[in-house]
């Protein structure tokens, strides 16, 4: 599967829903593991903070079925004129994915059709820090 194709897959579960002030799947991530199973998710927004990122979603159901190691993952976005955005993960989960796996590091992150860099490069300085001299 090609990153335009997971574009297509995190595009096609976008079904955003309204609750008062509150957007629920607004936001839908695809991830595809090393063996190429897909998996799907998307953002939860709540007032008293509980709520998820699509990122989060896509990465718990695809741990939940026994993965760990994300090959390449994407969020995308509809605005207000139906145009497909596609949006950098937030650093929580650029966080979050680091710490599912080590091999994570070197997840493929699209940031649009043709442009992809790996985690490492959104998140630098990720080791932990050695002990003062």
């Amino acid at each position: 599967m090609t990153d335009d194709l997971l574009i297509d897959q995190a595009a096609a579960v976008l079904k955003p829903h309204r609750v008062g002030d509150r957007l629920f799947g607004d936001v839908a991530a695809a991830l595809r593991t090393r063996d190429g199973q897909i998996f799907t998710g998307v953002c939860l927004d709540t007032g008293s903070g509980t709520g998820f990122c699509a990122e989060h979603a896509a990465i718990a159901a695809m741990v939940t079925a026994g993965h760990y190691v994300i090959e390449a993952i994407v969020a995308v976005h509809r605005d207000d004129d139906r145009r497909l955005r596609v949006l950098p993960p937030c650093g929580r989960c650029r966080e979050f994915i680091r710490q599912v796996d080590p091999a994570n590091l070197d997840t493929k992150v699209i940031l649009g059709r043709g442009d992809v860099l790996p985690l490492r490069d959104l998140l630098p300085r990720h080791e932990w820090p050695q002990p003062l001299a």
